[in-house]
């Protein structure tokens, strides 16, 4: 089963489950609020696609040259 990182809408705090993929999140486990599933880092990739993946990342400018957020 894959595990995955959920912040509670209540409380704010940080929750990994483990269940099944089309299972719904469990309650928090401090308060019993609902959890929002959040992203804490991209899943891994082998192969063809992480090598194209990497040469993408690394053709992106890096900030302050001549990336969008800096002027």
């Amino acid at each position: 089963m894959p595990t995955y990182d959920y912040q509670c809408t209540g409380c704010r705090s940080h929750v990994e489950a483990r269940h099944a993929i089309g299972a719904a999140p469990p309650p928090c486990d401090n308060c019993g609020e609902e959890l929002r599933r959040i992203l804490l880092q991209a899943p891994a990739m082998h192969g063809f696609s992480a090598r194209g993946r990497e040469a993408a990342a690394r053709s992106l400018p890096e900030c302050g040259n001549g990336c969008r957020c800096c002027p």
